[in-house]
């Protein structure tokens, strides 16, 4: 909304106008105005919630400190949303189609979380919104925003066209200027750690000629990876909210290694000279991120140990969610795995104790385990170690992870 404003006011020539068309400056603006409602209206959020006895129900899993955990305030995830969709709204241009996805994306998830949570605590269920909807949910928000990645004529990619390299009878290799194609509307992705860098969906139809392939096919290729990213990098955030700033401070992490392939993705020098796709319009995400990576800050403050609110369901599927859709939007969704490693591993050790429980019980009669508890973050506080210890390294190996993700950039 500011944007339109001071375009207006730039174009009347009032002083200091011009300095809102650099999303740079928008971004940094979104950071901060992010960080000061989380900080400042998180507070008085944290009280509401609190006098409204929208206390956490708390499961005796015979972990050390979880009973005094009981009745601390939940859905502190309204904050992260809340510090999040102000700042895109008043910073971001609200035509832009990626901007469109995301928010709506957000206020989604927000809302499948918001029930859950509120089925715990108003209806004293301890399981919330059952599964299958959760899932319904997911699924629903993957169709929507693979239809739209998919149809929108806004949604492009620019290519640098090939040029041939001059030698001059030396080991040196001089090259010529490389400059960006016409856009293009095209499925391709990321592939890391790959020479050509480059993969397409559509590619997974391979016996059939580019010109034959259907587009209902290869439309529902790409809706159905859209849909099992964001399900399981959601519910991955999900399994890994379990102690006391543990998915917030690796979702930061993650959100500031997203906003450096955000930047470089939507910027034409930076795209040139790493040889990336570049991709129009994207640069304005930044200025999402940017606001998103405050809310996560500020809301830090409040749920570092002990926690004095809990972020719940609406808040971890959410920033799982949104997390997923934005790495399909600057096309590194082949690089979660590395970059959500927490969030993967967190997900692998329940898919790995459930699966092997399973298959000792029908093998030998008795269910046997491979970590003490499950998911991974309890199983080192079974072994002893305080939730701060866990949280730091975790966060500490996130760090190393986004590194590797970034630097992927130029390991090809």
């Amino acid at each position: 909304m500011l944007y339109y404003l001071f375009d207006y006011l730039e174009g009347i020539h009032f002083p200091g106008a011009r300095m809102f068309q650099y999303t740079s400056f928008r971004a940094g603006m979104a950071i901060l105005l992010a960080m000061f409602i989380s900080l400042f209206y998180g507070k008085r959020i944290i009280s509401y919630l609190r006098k409204e006895q929208m206390g956490e129900i708390v499961r005796d899993l015979g972990l050390k400190g979880q009973i005094e955990k009981a009745g601390t305030p939940t859905m502190g995830g309204l904050i992260i949303i809340m510090a999040t969709l102000i700042p895109t709204i008043l910073f971001a241009r609200l035509d832009n189609i990626y901007i469109i996805i995301l928010l709506v994306s957000m206020i989604w998830l927000g809302v499948i979380g918001f029930l859950d949570d509120y089925i715990k605590v108003f209806r004293k269920n301890k399981d919330g919104l059952k599964g299958k909807f959760k899932i319904l949910g997911q699924v629903g928000l993957g169709v929507v925003v693979g239809l739209m990645l998919y149809f929108s004529p806004s949604v492009t990619v620019k290519h640098q066209e090939n040029k041939v390299k001059s030698t001059a009878n030396t080991e040196l290799t001089e090259y010529r200027p490389i400059k960006f194609g016409a856009e293009e509307k095209t499925l391709e992705t990321t592939m890391p750690f790959v020479k050509g860098n480059e993969f397409s969906y559509s590619d997974i139809l391979f016996w059939m000629d580019a010109q034959d392939r259907p587009v209902w096919a290869v439309a529902s290729i790409f809706i159905f990876a859209v849909i099992f990213i964001i399900t399981a990098v959601s519910n991955g955030a999900n399994l890994t909210d379990g102690i006391d700033g543990l998915a917030a401070g690796s979702s930061a992490v993650i959100m500031a290694a997203i906003a450096v392939f955000v930047f470089v993705s939507g910027n034409l020098m930076f795209a040139d000279y790493l040889n990336i796709m570049f991709i129009p319009r994207s640069e304005e995400v930044l200025i999402f991120c940017g606001a998103f990576l405050g809310g996560l800050i500020g809301f830090i403050w409040y749920n570092t140990y002990p926690a004095q609110v809990f972020m719940g369901d609406t808040g971890s599927l959410t920033i799982g969610g949104v997390i997923a859709v934005l790495a399909i939007i600057v096309r590194k969704e082949l690089l979660l795995p590395i970059l959500c490693g927490i969030f993967f591993a967190e997900s692998l050790s329940v898919m790995l104790q459930v699966s092997y429980f399973k298959y000792t019980k029908k093998k030998f009669g008795e269910g046997r385990r491979i970590f003490l508890m499950s998911p991974l973050h309890h199983h080192y506080q079974k072994l002893g170690y305080h939730e701060s210890k866990i949280v730091v390294r975790a966060i500490i190996i996130g760090i190393i992870l986004a590194v590797i993700s970034i630097i992927t950039l130029k390991i090809r």
